[in-house]
């Protein structure tokens, strides 16, 4: 007869706090699961009163949603922390940005609300640099913009799956001839901004495949705009 005893459960906790931070300069190639670990040892060093999920091996309550790809910037990422204290977000922001690596920045927090993080981020805006010729994206977007469907292919963990791309994009606005400005539902199979410019190049070869990414904000889809997680109207 097994003589181990059963994990201590763990109370909820007190408090859970929504952060919205940013990933700049050469920290766009860091991953997320090394960004994960990162935030672990930034929240031990900061001292930040973490609740722990019950079970043998309890973790820090640590949510995510819609992290960015690997060699993207942003500006608007966001995390959820579950906490056995009631803390003021202001200070919490500060005591991590004195501890995150170089190029991490926590710029804003609030209590979350009753919506999850996933449902309140419905649409991504997303600035794409690419090193095309005069004229070629403003064509190329233009016919995009005027198809029903533009479907493009990619390799997933799954396999290979295909994607409308032109029905995920809400908006798609061409600043000059080397910038893209995207706004795009977040929906599953999720349309990314490299399949925005796969389909583009579809329509013509020369768009070149390169593209620096920044994401500029994400939220709740508002008349046509991207409202603020953090305290939704």
């Amino acid at each position: 007869m097994s003589t181990r005893q059963p994990p201590v459960q763990q109370p909820p906790p007190e408090q859970k706090l929504r952060l919205r931070y940013a990933k700049r300069g050469p920290a766009r190639f860091t991953s997320h699961r090394d960004f994960g670990r990162a935030l672990e040892r930034a929240l031990r060093r900061a001292d930040i009163p973490m609740a722990y999920s019950s079970g043998f091996t309890p973790h820090p309550r640590i949510s995510y949603a819609s992290p960015s790809p690997t060699s993207a910037s942003s500006e608007a990422e966001y995390v959820e922390l579950g906490l056995t204290e009631v803390c003021d977000p202001v200070k919490v922001v500060a005591a991590l940005n004195e501890v995150l690596p170089q190029g991490f920045e926590m710029l804003d927090a609030a209590e979350a609300v009753k919506e999850s993080l996933g449902e309140l981020l419905q649409v991504s805006d997303w600035e794409i640099r690419l090193d095309a010729a005069p004229g070629v994206l403003q064509a190329a977007v233009a016919e995009l913009l005027g198809r029903e469907h533009l479907t493009v292919e990619r390799m997933t963990k799954r396999g290979m799956r295909a994607f409308d791309v032109r029905a995920a994009i809400v908006s798609l606005d061409v600043l000059d001839d080397r910038t893209l400005l995207l706004r795009s539902l977040i929906e599953t199979p999720l349309v990314r901004p490299d399949d925005v410019v796969a389909a583009l190049r579809t329509i013509d070869e020369s768009i070149p495949q390169e593209m620096l990414l920044n994401r500029l904000s994400q939220g709740p889809l508002v008349d046509g705009g991207t409202g603020d997680p953090l305290r939704p109207a």
